[in-house]
């Protein structure tokens, strides 16, 4: 369809009514002018159309958008998205929000993805747009595309498409010579056509990834099911192995007799470390803890130093003074530990 630029509508229809009163005035002497201007005023419209201002990338997202601030903007983009205005009607749909959004936030990722997610219900918008001969709305699409992704890859076919279309109505047109009621009942069943076509298919888009984020969803849930299942297995899995260790400890205290512990020690005799004379020169200070083990005869057995600080000053002189110990018999060894203090001043 051959769009009119609507400035030169009035001059048109003045232009008309002037005809049309000088026809009247010279009766069927002009009868032949009077066939004619039908002709005329179709060949016209190209010309007009040809006046209409183009829609461009920098042109795609109104002023009145781009106005808003980057929270209205969010808002009314997620508002017109839930609403299924994805990309109608002009000024108000979810591509011009996100586009003027990125201006002003050129990170936000969020807004990447969503325009993402668009770009191909746009892309077949403009071509069915083109189908319906709706080149104004598939100029303006085209706009938003490319003020989107300027690379993308369809826009050039898409451009050319909506170009060469225009041409074929163009000269359609002048060959049916259609008259100004066709014209006004075609641009009124193509609006028609345009607003049922567009709630169609942005009812179906917004279907479409509804059941993208559904399945995203529910694969989202089904891992982490399965995650809880694997914790749930190797926490099963732990607690088995505990309860055997339980066990087997329980199996071990049963099997082993009973034996004495460190209460049962009565000392005899426990003579005192000597002090290293080093260690006595230089003022250093110390302790040394000791595990040992009392045989039944109350003898140590076995000794080693198991912490020390400072470290390896007084080992040796501890251990030597816990062999010398002695204790009362007792009826089982008994291994214990003790902490001997250094203390130049003592």
């Amino acid at each position: 369809m051959t769009v009119v630029n609507p400035i030169a509508r009035p001059s048109r229809r003045l232009s008309v009514v002037s005809q049309w009163s000088i026809a009247l005035a010279l009766g069927c002497v002009l009868v032949a002018c009077q066939k004619e201007q039908p002709a005329q005023e179709s060949a016209a419209a190209p010309a007009a159309t040809a006046a209409a201002p183009a829609v461009t990338a920098e042109t795609a997202v109104s002023a009145k958008v781009t106005a808003l601030t980057a929270d209205q903007l969010r808002e009314a983009a997620r508002k017109a998205y839930a609403e299924n205005r994805l990309y109608a009607p002009a000024e108000d749909n979810a591509v011009e929000y996100y586009l003027a959004l990125r201006d002003k936030a050129p990170g936000d990722a969020a807004v990447s993805s969503a325009l993402t997610d668009l770009l191909p219900m746009t892309v077949i918008a403009i071509e069915q747009s083109v189908n319906r001969e709706d080149f104004t709305e598939a100029q303006r699409l085209a706009a938003l595309l490319e003020r989107a992704d300027a690379q993308h890859p369809a826009l050039a076919r898409l451009k050319t498409s909506i170009t060469q279309q225009q041409d074929a109505v163009a000269k359609r047109a002048t060959q049916q010579q259609l008259t100004a009621e066709e014209e006004a009942k075609k641009k009124v069943e193509l609006e028609r056509k345009r607003v049922e076509d567009q709630k169609k298919q942005q009812e179906e888009a917004a279907r479409q990834l509804a059941a993208q984020q559904a399945k995203a969803t529910a694969d989202k849930q089904a891992e982490d099911r399965a995650a809880a299942d694997r914790a749930a297995a190797e926490q099963r899995a732990a607690d088995q192995r505990a309860a055997e260790q339980r066990a087997a400890a329980a199996r071990q205290a049963a099997a082993t007799p009973a034996t004495a512990d460190a209460s049962d020690l009565r000392p005899l005799s426990m003579p005192p470390p000597r002090y290293p004379p080093e260690a006595l020169r230089a003022g250093t200070s110390g302790e040394v803890q000791v595990e040992f083990t009392v045989g039944t005869d109350g003898s140590v057995t076995a000794a080693r130093v198991v912490r020390s600080n400072p470290a390896r000053i007084f080992d040796r002189e501890a251990v030597n003074a816990v062999r010398k110990w002695r204790f009362q018999p007792i009826d089982a060894p008994v291994t214990t530990r003790r902490t001997i203090g250094f203390n130049p001043q003592s």
